[in-house]
């Protein structure tokens, strides 16, 4: 038996299982079958509880727990509400709707599952209208702060549909997490904004809707969506609403105007950014100076960012005269930009002069470590380390280098492979006492791995513990991926039974990378067992990686029909196979030797390209247009060869050479000669076998003729795609 998750101690009532990340039993005792279940057990209540009289039951319970409660004694109003959980009637409205909101007030793990197992109860009784506006959107608020984003996003929702209005400070808070988290977290910010604000444009009353109503932090918080997304057609859209709710642009805004520019690619439209804060009359802040800094680096444009801090270090304020004249040659206007509306300054800019800063700014260490990450990524390691040395001696302490600095150094050097001197950076930390936080030891369990050095990452783990910092989600991923590099699939999943038995919730990247280690050591069950408790996780979203990891697993093996069983499954769920997907499956037939599928799978990709009626895919049919690989191709055409199918092999042929991948002529060539140089030599077919091998004869010297090997095509005309359009005919 293969057991992912230890056997955990029995929860008490003091900590019910979490909404976020419940500890589930995986039980491998069945090939074929996978159970799953929360490590819950019934509460037994106190037989003591039950010795009270009905009015003290409907009215005592009530009064104790709402005076716990005014106490701020809220552990203490837990126990008493788990106490009789199971032999009293609900409380009221009131004293749920307050314990709800002051266990989401204290803003820990212990206290948010706690308040999850309220809502459970509520929602399981058909209940939640006894909970009022504030408690679940206290709720949302601590759910979205502790990383729970999709749980703090269906409160929302869920208020929405049940007619409650929350709070702005609560939906925007969510609206934010969601606009910096991955895959659709973006996309989904902006679906819940637009929510919102509709439920607030039906309303006419505008006393009911006022705590509700977007403030300038929410459309700050939306806006930041739109720059992660590079849609600055929307961010204009929203940009000019602002003024129907009396909202005004801040220094925030513009802060997030400088991201859209950076992933616009408009560098040329940075300093104007500047000078619109500036003409506004919008104080400025270290964060503008900072996020200036951080689009130059991004862009590659060092220069230009140390002429920015340079000309802070010497207390300058024409800074937009300096950044002007290293933009004069590249500011390029277009009549129909959005850019022009957002940034009218920018439109006939040669006509003003540049403004002037209020005031000096001086450099902070931020500042210095954001050029630093630019010396890394340019592999300037050595300059990098001159300014950290510079940065000790400088004489303001806002300036002296912090953890971010010195990570940045450790990053350096791990990207170099430097260990040894990334390890020394680290001492010196400890040294000077500024102390080392979570990402800096990632960052060398990293390297270490990378190295392949497991055992020195195990200790670094253990290091960290031993000094107060927890490994988080990212400290396992890392260390599980370091497993598979050495092929130990078995320490992949102690670490992810570790993981889980500390309370950390897998994310996406964990279930892959453990399915990766199971696929890697030909444990495809393995593999798909582990994708189907990812399927039942509500915190994680699966995607096509997913899907295709599942695939390859199958694909590895040569299990075809598993693995296009995974496919039909992906269908059905809303996923198209992609190249990867098909390069999976592709390797799959060429090793299990079914050069059949072959043929199958290379109509569905003739299709997906366009070539099945000599059109293009139709997009409005919902099937993506594919553009095929050499991987994918060149497998398809080496099975065919084989296979001597000669005029599929010519079709792929056709494709690749169509979309501009060279056919390896000297690899088909050997094969046909080594496989099929003596076909059709036979003297002694019958005449009706002799006429059924026609056609097949007939495609083999046009590919003997494509290869250039001796064949009948010599000496007369002949086209490449006369085979193809004879077979289309056939067809």
């Amino acid at each position: 038996m293969t057991t992912l998750l230890p056997p955990t101690p029995t929860p008490t009532p003091l900590s019910p299982p979490s909404p976020f990340s419940q500890n589930l039993l995986f039980n491998f005792s069945s090939p074929s079958t996978i159970t799953c279940k929360a490590t819950n057990s019934p509460f037994q209540p106190n037989p003591t509880s039950l010795i009270t009289s009905k009015n003290q039951s409907l009215t005592s319970p009530n009064n104790t727990l709402l005076t716990l409660l005014q106490q701020r004694k809220t552990d203490e109003a837990w126990l008493y509400y788990t106490k009789n959980l199971e032999n009293q009637e609900l409380p009221n409205p009131t004293c749920l709707s307050r314990l709800v909101s002051q266990l989401s007030y204290q803003n820990s793990t212990v206290s948010l599952r706690r308040a999850q197992a309220i809502i459970q109860r509520l929602r399981n009784e058909r209940q939640l209208h006894r909970l009022d506006a504030n408690s679940l959107g206290l709720l949302a608020s601590a759910a979205a702060k502790g990383g729970h984003v999709l749980y703090a996003c269906s409160i929302i929702k869920s208020m929405l549909k049940s007619g409650y209005l929350p709070h702005v400070k609560a939906w925007s808070s969510v609206v934010s997490r969601l606009a910096n988290s991955g895959d659709d977290g973006p996309i989904e910010a902006l679906r819940l904004f637009g929510s919102v604000i509709r439920r607030v444009r039906r309303l006419s009353d505008l006393d009911m809707v006022k705590h509700t109503r977007p403030d300038t932090a929410a459309y700050n918080a939306v806006l930041n969506a739109c720059a992660n997304l590079g849609d600055k057609n929307r961010f204009l859209e929203l940009f000019d609403e602002m003024r129907e709710f009396d909202c005004e642009p801040d220094v925030l805004t513009y802060n997030v105007m400088i991201k859209l520019c950076a992933r616009g690619d408009r560098k040329d439209l940075l300093v104007f950014v500047l000078e619109r804060i500036i003409e506004k009359g919008i104080p400025l802040c270290m964060s503008t100076f900072q996020s200036l800094v951080a689009a130059y680096v991004g862009f590659g444009d060092l220069v230009t960012a140390e002429k920015v801090v340079q000309a802070m270090r010497e207390g300058r304020r024409d800074l937009c005269k300096i950044l002007r004249e290293g933009n004069v040659d590249e500011v390029c206007l277009d009549d129909n930009d959005v850019f022009d509306k957002l940034l009218p300054n920018s439109v006939n800019w040669r006509d003003n002069e540049p403004p002037e800063l209020s005031r000096v700014f001086e450099p902070n260490s931020r500042m210095y470590t954001t050029l630093m990450k630019g010396y890394m990524n340019a592999g300037r390691v050595t300059d990098m380390v001159r300014m950290l040395e510079a940065m000790r001696h400088l004489g303001d302490s806002e300036s002296h280098p912090d953890h971010v600095t010195y990570t940045t150094v450790i990053s350096a050097f791990v990207k170099q492979g430097l260990m040894d001197r990334a390890r020394e950076v680290l001492a010196e930390m400890v040294r000077i006492g500024v102390p080392a936080n979570r990402i800096t030891y990632n960052i060398l369990i990293k390297g270490y791995c990378q190295q392949l050095h497991i055992d020195r990452a195990e200790e670094l783990i253990k290091e960290m513990i031993d000094t107060g910092i927890e490994p988080d989600v990212v400290s396992y991923n890392t260390i599980i991926d370091g497993c598979i590099l050495v092929d130990d699939s078995a320490g992949a999943l102690s670490y992810f039974n570790e993981m889980r038995a500390r309370g950390i919730g897998p994310t996406k990247v964990s279930y892959t990378t453990l399915m990766k280690a199971f696929a890697s050591s030909g444990q495809a069950k393995l593999a798909n067992k582990v994708f189907d408790e990812m399927l039942k996780d509500p915190r994680v979203k699966v995607d096509l990686v997913a899907w295709n990891m599942l695939v390859d697993a199958y694909s590895k093996l040569g299990k075809v029909e598993e693995a296009k069983n995974v496919i039909e499954r992906m269908k059905e769920n809303g996923f198209y196979p992609n190249v990867a997907t098909y390069g999976s499956l592709a390797n799959g037939i060429a090793l299990a030797r079914k050069p059949g599928e072959a043929l199958l799978l290379w109509n569905e990709v003739r299709q997906r390209c366009g070539m099945g009626n000599g059109e293009e895919s139709n997009p409005s049919s919902g099937i993506p247009p594919l553009e095929p690989d050499e991987g994918l191709l060149d497998t398809l055409a080496d099975i065919c060869v084989r296979a001597a199918f000669f005029r599929k092999a010519l079709e792929i042929v056709a494709c690749m050479e169509q979309h501009g991948i060279p056919p390896n002529k000297t690899k088909f060539t050997r094969i046909y000669v080594e496989m099929h140089s003596r076909m059709f030599t036979s003297k002694h077919a019958s005449r009706a076998r002799q006429d059924r091998r026609k056609e097949r004869k007939r495609a083999a010297e046009a590919f003997k003729f494509w290869l250039g090997l001796p064949n009948s095509y010599y000496g007369s005309e002949w086209r490449l795609d006369s085979v193809i359009e004879d077979e289309y005919r056939s067809e």
